[in-house]
């Protein structure tokens, strides 16, 4: 097996940040925080009061998001899972400490579980939900650093 040298990445806290778009940024933030455990780290807000870029942390990791309809080309190029059959091209994979807890945090604020909380063959237990925007996660104790 050949060893991989990652001498390109950045000297940073983490150097891969997933970006979602919703259409609602500002109860997106809230609720990703309330049912997930983000913590605002950054949220711009412009003299409309639409968001237009937020930085959400968990642990060292993070998410970047904003809205939908911002008129940007980025922002064309992606669509939202309502568009496109409730399918995803990309799902952030979340590390938790305590998934049993997690798991019941989630649906205790309405997370549509799309896969119940199991213990996985790989180690480890996890579980996959959508959030009120359709965008599909999945949480789990499974750590693959370890």
């Amino acid at each position: 097996m050949e060893t991989i040298v990652m001498s390109e990445a950045a000297a940073t806290v983490a150097t891969i940040i997933p970006a979602l778009r919703y259409r609602d940024a500002l109860a997106a933030i809230d609720w990703l925080c309330r049912a997930f455990g983000f913590e605002k780290h950054a949220v711009y807000v412009d003299e409309r009061g639409v968001v237009q870029h937020a930085q959400l942390t968990f642990g060292n990791g993070m998410i970047m998001l904003g809205p939908v309809d911002n008129g940007s080309a980025w922002g064309r190029r992606i669509a939202q899972p309502d568009e496109i059959g409730g399918r995803e091209t990309q799902c952030p994979c979340v590390v938790v400490a305590d998934c049993d807890a997690h798991y019941a945090r989630a649906v205790a604020a309405g997370a549509e579980i799309v896969d119940p909380l199991a213990a996985k063959d790989y180690g480890g237990k996890g579980y996959s939900c959508r959030d009120p925007e359709g965008h599909l996660w999945w949480f789990g104790s499974y750590d693959p650093w370890v």
